[in-house]
């Protein structure tokens, strides 16, 4: 049952299409007459939905979902059955159907994927027609040199893309009864993600050298872990100075705040103190300026481009390190608490992971005594075991 609502002073209708929850604004104040005349048109589209006669674009021909669901349509009228529907036409319906699940920044790349490689290559082949070899002889183009340019696509673009395909033709093949063609193909190989951890002295030489006003910025970095679109996404409402804790609800993704990647991202951080007192000082800087705990003079968030190409690497020649990128400041603050023998069930729900393994798979290596991995905790129990021995001798 739909229902009528309000929002900043204008009523939209809310109901459901499809098993899809659509809401539709209007430019009608919210008046007891215009109430009236949405529930009157309300009616007459659960009337038209019951009795499997609604046009979404007819009542609606501005709503983007008025293109989703003309997509639908075309599907059905197609010889879908036998899988004869072009790929152009089954996989912009796809991406309309599944765009409402993702986030904006992913809507975006699988918008670019679909539009410069896979319905360039595949376009009015018959969906149901494609099979392992095409899926491999288009692997292979991506994995060849630009004609032009001479670049290659890395392993891990290849791989977004190959994934979308996937994903497109397994859907097509379980909605039209047919065996998919996606079978026993890996993914391409792709070289571990480096991990290059700042030491404690570096880190200290590093706040101690960079300016002032960025200053609270690093020092939180540095010790909390926090993603770069987290720290750049982070408002003050998300910051509990009482209970020394940070709220990480959002993310900055490509200048827009956007929710969490993962349910574990949404997280609970407990301040340290160094942390504490660098939010109390940037709380000067900026806390009446901006809702963001960090922003450009502005007011609006950093562009994290800008600040690893004008202050982070710069700052690094400047002290004599070695060039790194900034996202090194998450690793070495798990390394830290590790070092420093944090519980590692702790610094997981820090970083926001969803258990320890990637933890530990990533990072123990930088710390060889927390893992035992010299042998000395297995010498030290033998040791204290001979000296029991030894003194029951004399009893």
């Amino acid at each position: 049952m739909g229902v009528v609502n309000v929002r900043d002073g204008r009523l939209y209708i809310d109901f459901r299409y499809r098993s899809v929850r659509c809401r539709e604004q209007t430019k009608l104040a919210d008046t007891p007459a215009n109430r009236k005349v949405l529930n009157k048109a309300l009616l007459q589209i659960e009337r038209e939905i019951k009795a499997g006669v609604f046009d979404y674009g007819k009542h609606f021909p501005d709503s983007p979902k008025a293109e989703h669901f003309r997509q639908l349509d075309v599907m059905e009228q197609q010889n879908a059955v036998h899988g004869d529907m072009s790929f152009e036409v089954f996989a912009l319906a796809w991406f309309e159907e599944k765009r409402y699940e993702w986030r904006e920044s992913h809507v975006e790349t699988i918008d670019g994927i679909l539009k410069v490689h896979l319905i360039p290559a595949f376009q009015r082949r018959p969906i149901g027609a494609i099979v392992k070899a095409d899926i491999m002889a288009f692997r292979g183009a991506l994995c060849a040199p630009d004609k032009e340019s001479g670049k290659r696509l890395s392993p891990s673009r290849i791989n977004h893309i190959m994934t979308a395909l996937r994903m497109i033709l397994n859907e097509a093949a379980d909605r039209f009864g047919y065996e998919t063609p996606w079978r026993n193909i890996k993914a391409l190989p792709m070289p571990r993600a480096e991990v290059q951890p700042f030491s404690l002295q570096e880190v200290m030489k590093i706040i101690g050298g960079v300016r002032d006003d960025f200053k609270p910025y690093y020092t939180v970095r540095f010790f909390t872990g926090l993603r770069t679109g987290e720290i750049d996404g982070l408002e003050w409402e998300t910051v509990d100075f009482a209970n020394k804790q940070i709220h990480v609800r959002q993310s900055l993704v490509r200048g827009k705040i956007e929710k969490c990647k993962t349910a574990s991202s949404y997280r609970t951080l407990l301040m340290s103190q160094q942390v504490h007192d660098a939010l109390v000082e940037q709380w000067k800087l900026t806390g009446k300026k901006s809702k963001f705990v960090f922003c450009a003079r502005n007011g609006e968030p950093l562009n994290h481009r800008n600040v690893t190409n004008r202050v982070w690497y710069p700052l690094l020649e400047y002290l004599g390190l070695e060039k790194r990128n900034p996202y090194q400041s998450r690793h070495t603050a798990a390394t830290l608490w590790l070092a420093a023998g944090e519980n590692p069930e702790w610094i997981a729900r820090q970083l926001g992971h969803s258990n320890t393994s990637m933890l530990f798979r990533v990072y123990s290596r930088y710390i060889p005594n927390l893992m035992r991995e010299d042998g000395r905790a297995f010498e030290q129990l033998l040791e204290e075991e001979v000296a029991m021995e030894d003194e029951s001798c004399f009893l």
